[in-house]
């Protein structure tokens, strides 16, 4: 099977814009990822980011929903779009599959969870184009994204906007803005899931260097 280069796929379907600007509905994981993704798109969309996450713990939601905020207040490259946490909704998705490696059914049924709403919403909204910002992240796979992100815009009169935005440096871009604009960086990706896995990779790394 060929591998698809959804980083040109993007970028063809920015050239076929002609200079037009069309609305983009950018669903964000948090304000580190988001940067580099808004410093690509911005010349060329009129982007609202959806910080819509009911995987992340409350705490942290808050955290990373205020941090989002105030990057984008400090940049003006976006708006914002409200929504509520409803992590009842990533739990009942969850459900039975709490023992799954990361990466695994548990993270697909969170993609498919986030980006429907997305979908939704930037239908709703009359936007053009949604999209993610998970695809920076070089522990996400941009193929399983995609395909679930095309397979959400069919039928809906908004289309999915193909990327890879870990390509062409963006995820090191995404790690300098942060550190330029002091963004809080997480070690995990937000649900209590990942945080023991991250916590049990921790406690390994610190018994190798005790033993």
């Amino acid at each position: 099977m060929n591998k698809v280069d959804y980083d040109k796929l993007m970028q063809r379907e920015i050239e076929a814009l002609d200079g037009r600007k069309p609305k983009l509905l950018l669903h964000s994981c948090c304000a580190p990822c988001s940067s580099a993704c808004l410093e690509r798109l911005k010349d060329y969309f009129e982007i609202t980011v959806f910080y819509y996450n009911p995987n992340i713990e409350d705490t942290e939601y808050f955290l990373r929903k205020s941090e989002q905020t105030r990057f984008i207040e400090e940049t003006g490259w976006a708006k914002i779009l409200d929504c509520d946490h409803e992590a009842e909704k990533f739990y009942a998705a969850a459900a039975g599959l709490e023992d799954a490696p990361e990466g695994g059914a548990r993270c697909l049924k969170c993609y498919e969870l986030r980006l429907a709403r997305t979908a939704e919403e930037a239908e709703k909204g009359g936007f053009e184009y949604f999209a993610t910002t998970l695809t920076i992240s070089p522990q996400k796979s941009s193929r399983v994204l995609n395909t679930i992100g095309e397979k959400l815009a069919e039928g809906k009169n908004v289309k999915w906007l193909y990327s890879d935005f870990k390509k062409r440096g963006g995820y090191l871009r995404s790690c300098e803005l942060a550190r330029e604009h002091s963004l809080y960086r997480q070690n995990y990706c937000g649900c209590k899931f990942s945080r023991r896995a991250a916590e049990s990779r921790t406690a390994e790394k610190q018994n190798l260097h005790t033993d």
